[in-house]
């Protein structure tokens, strides 16, 4: 700890504090990839296009599901900042503004996508097996009609967190999830409803939990609360979002564009690859779930020692969260490579997709422990204290130059397949990492903490 850490008064977040808010995050995200691994091992049983329709889809629904998701880092920047600043009315004006924006966008977006949804498939995944394209048909049009559940619930996700009450939110995704796995269960082994049986249950969950947090969050006892007040737009409050939101949604868009480039370049490879990459993506989320669970407490963290004005808190708690996350990372990267064979068993997968999850996990997890940290988790620290459009301009380079370009060099031309894709991610990765460590020590993000509360 440095000297001006050491004079600091007093910590705005004491370890107590740090665990009540990390523990429930970390639970929140092994539960929520859990259940997905649940859901990618049930849709198994309906046969290799049908996983392949879903893995497709769900590329396409993180690119417009993180989009959104960012508008709503954007609101729990802002309102941890104004926590932070003691400026309770301006929080929740925030956070008003930010339920009411993220739902309106979200269900214009819905709406776009239900009406396209066969261009969307052509457009992102060209010309795929025509059972692999039922499947994914299905699953886009039901989870399209959820976009608008999922906005309100990560938007009041995200209010909780900058709270510092993140137990409230494991509680509600406890029973979101509860209702997916059984409804599951129920619709794909009882009702055979196919692809259908997996997507409907997760728009029923997401309903019921956006409704427990809307609700929940109308409490006048909590910080940050939702008046009965009829809302009204205000230019100056959204803009503070926005500010954050915006560069923030970008980036975070095309980094899942880029995404879904790389998985459509996987899908010219055959079903049997788009399996592999399916079920190693979901076994690879799994090794990063405390740096999921990290990168939310960076922005409750980090907003808060900003609003406060107090920047030797914002180097010191940057260092502990990224610790913490490092030991943690290589702890689960670990214990997954020592188990990986009896875990891929689970799927039940043809030999060829069965080898190549496991090479696929070797490159993702092995590599994750020396850079998915200061990758994914430091950009929030930079976000928190408003330096969006640095982190913005690097990612997208990243992903266009090295990931999707790289991708094509490794996977096509030089015919490694699926295992040059994920090579070119390390290459990303590698690129990041040395963009925003920069950034850190050179000390460039202190000019942007001004902003917070103006």
């Amino acid at each position: 700890m440095d000297t001006e850490e050491k004079d600091t008064a007093a910590m705005i977040f004491t370890n107590k504090d740090l665990k009540r808010l990390i523990i429930p995050l970390i639970m929140e995200q092994a539960l929520a990839i859990t259940v997905g691994m649940a859901d990618t091992m049930m849709i198994s049983s309906v046969g290799e296009a049908a996983v392949s329709g879903v893995s497709l889809v769900d590329m396409f629904n993180n690119f417009i599901i993180s989009m959104l998701a960012a508008l709503a880092t954007g609101g729990a920047v802002v309102t941890s900042q104004f926590i932070g600043a003691s400026k309770r009315e301006e929080a929740c004006r925030s956070a008003k503004q930010l339920l009411w924006v993220n739902s309106l966008i979200t269900i214009g977006i819905s709406f776009l996508v239900i009406l396209g949804h066969r261009l969307i498939l052509n457009l992102f995944f060209g010309k795929i097996e025509a059972d692999v394209m039922q499947n994914a048909v299905i699953y886009l049009i039901i989870s399209a009609i959820s976009f608008p559940f999922l906005a309100v619930y990560n938007a009041c996700a995200a209010l909780f967190r900058s709270m510092g009450n993140s137990q409230i939110t494991l509680k509600v995704s406890v029973i979101m999830n509860l209702i997916n796995v059984g409804g599951n269960a129920v619709c794909l082994f009882g009702l055979k409803m196919g692809v259908a049986g997996v997507a409907v249950p997760s728009l029923i969950s997401r309903a019921v939990a956006a409704f427990f947090l809307y609700m929940l969050l109308r409490n006048p006892d909590n910080l940050i609360y939702l008046n009965r007040e009829r809302f009204r737009f205000e230019w100056k409050v959204a803009r503070k979002i926005l500010y954050i939101g915006i560069p923030s949604g970008i980036e975070n868009g095309i980094f899942q564009l880029g995404r879904v480039v790389v998985v459509s370049i996987i899908a010219g490879f055959g079903t049997a690859q788009i399996a592999a990459n399916g079920v190693a993506n979901s076994l690879d989320s799994m090794g990063c779930i405390v740096g999921q669970g990290m990168s939310l407490a960076m922005i409750t963290v980090i907003g808060q020692c900003v609003g406060a004005g107090d920047l030797s808190q914002v180097r010191y708690y940057t260092k502990k969260l990224l610790l913490i996350t490092y030991a943690a990372t290589a702890v689960i990267n670990c214990f997954i490579l020592l188990f990986l064979h009896p875990i891929l068993g689970l799927y039940g997968l043809g030999d060829e997709a069965t080898g190549l999850a496991y090479t696929l996990v070797m490159i993702h997890n092995g590599t994750a422990m020396l850079l998915w940290p200061a990758s994914f988790v430091l950009p929030n620290m930079l976000r928190a204290c408003n330096d969006v459009k640095y982190t913005m301009v690097t990612a997208i380079f990243s992903m266009v130059t090295f990931r999707i370009g790289f991708s094509l060099v490794f996977g096509v031309f030089m015919g490694m397949g699926a295992v040059g894709v994920w090579v070119a991610m390390v290459v990303d990765w590698f690129f990041r990492v040395c963009c925003f460590v920069g950034r850190y020590f050179r000390g460039t993000w202190r000019r942007h903490c001004n902003l917070a509360g103006t």
